[in-house]
């Protein structure tokens, strides 16, 4: 099974990007927790225009994010690793089950309850994270899992982006929504008349951000709607699409999304923190990474083989996917993501707790997944150097 260029490149720059967030969550959560503590954390908080540092990176600087994530959907969707339904099947059953599994679990611990609302949690699956560390087994990964894994945590990322539209989303400005609305319509129709140049979606895209900002529903949403108007042709390197997806791709992986991690995870962490790990939402968020996510990804996958709508590829192993599962559960990015929204009119503290439980059960789910597919995984065999007889 031949990898795709696009595809290696994704591949390569998340591998990469996955690194960096590692080395960057570690330092930030130094830096909160030194003498320097009160500075640091008072610096994200900052107000730039009746808005801090840390709100106008996650609704602005992660639109882009969104839009990537998008713009790589659109073309697994028209020529990757999604354009046929044989190669789709089997990822989309196990991202289904990763997403309805885990917040099952974290649902029936908080049903009821003010913490409801952060089902959507253990959903989301960091794929610059889950990519990273299944690139540490180096060449013994066989290319069907990791385009298993890159799908999976792809439509995963779908997923969360349709449960913050409709479940993230408090009051609605209708005159802002449908100016937003028009907005995209408005690209759409130039993209119908084959209008190529970047220049008029890029100032459409602002302007659509604007409003929909204003709108109630959550502004990141612009990028992948964004997307989807971009002209994406025949996906060649001359397209536009093809054009901002390949300029996107280092800036989000080595500047957007370790800066989110910074801001996110500047968090203060007192003796004590081990006793907010006992709450429903804190377990529910940690079982639904660490259990409901390989479960879920497992027993989605199993029943789709087993009723004959996908197909397992001939170099994986039904253990292989346990371990995809695991890792599958690093949620981290969406995750804090989610629960900035989830939570954000339920106090700091929630917030807090909930950010330690998915660092925790990132930590567990991406270990765990590490040791399981090092084991289970065959060595890869080394070719042998004969010598000539003289």
């Amino acid at each position: 099974m031949k990898l795709t260029k696009t595809f290696k490149a994704f591949f390569e720059s998340e591998k990469a990007g996955g690194l960096l967030l590692l080395f960057v969550t570690i330092l930030s959560l130094c830096l909160a927790n030194s003498p320097f503590q009160t500075e640091y954390i008072a610096f994200w908080e900052t107000q730039l225009g009746h808005h801090s540092i840390t709100h106008w990176i996650n609704d602005g600087l992660m639109t882009i994010f969104f839009l990537l994530i998008g713009l790589e959907l659109e073309r697994e969707i028209y020529n990757g690793e999604l354009s046929s339904i044989k190669n789709a099947a089997l990822p989309i059953f196990g991202a289904l089950g990763g997403m309805l599994v885990p917040a099952g679990i974290f649902l029936a611990l908080n049903f009821g309850t003010i913490t409801q609302n952060g089902a959507g949690i253990p959903m989301a699956t960091d794929i610059a994270f889950a990519i990273g560390i299944l690139s540490l087994l180096g060449n013994r990964v066989p290319t069907s899992l990791k385009v298993f894994l890159t799908a999976l945590a792809v439509i995963d990322d779908l997923g969360a982006i349709i449960v913050i539209a409709i479940f993230y989303t408090a009051t609605i400005a209708f005159v802002n929504l449908f100016i937003a609305l028009g907005i995209l319509g408005a690209l759409f129709i130039l993209n119908r008349m084959k209008v190529h140049s970047l220049f008029p979606y890029l100032i459409g895209g602002v302007a659509m951000w604007y409003f929909m900002l204003n709108s109630g529903v959550h502004a990141t949403i612009t990028g992948v709607l964004l997307a989807f108007v971009i002209p994406f042709g025949d996906g060649g390197k001359k397209t536009s699409s093809y054009k901002i997806q390949h300029f996107l791709h280092k800036p989000v992986a080595f500047f957007i999304l370790p800066l989110f991690a910074i801001a996110n995870t500047c968090i203060a962490i007192d003796s004590n923190w081990h006793e907010g790990l006992n709450h429903p939402n804190t377990i529910g968020i940690i079982l639904g990474l660490v259990i409901g996510k390989p479960l879920g990804i497992w027993l989605f996958s199993f029943l789709g083989v087993t009723l004959g709508i996908c197909v397992l590829p001939k170099d994986l192993q039904w253990k292989t996917i346990i371990g995809a599962g695991m890792l599958g559960g690093i949620g981290f990015t969406m995750s804090i993501f989610i629960t900035l929204l989830a939570f954000k009119n339920d106090g700091e503290e929630v917030i807090t707790y909930s950010k330690i439980a998915i660092l925790v059960a990132s930590f567990i789910a991406g270990t765990a997944g590490f040791l399981w597919l090092k084991y289970t995984l065959k060595t890869p065999i080394k070719k042998m150097k004969i010598k000539p007889i003289v």
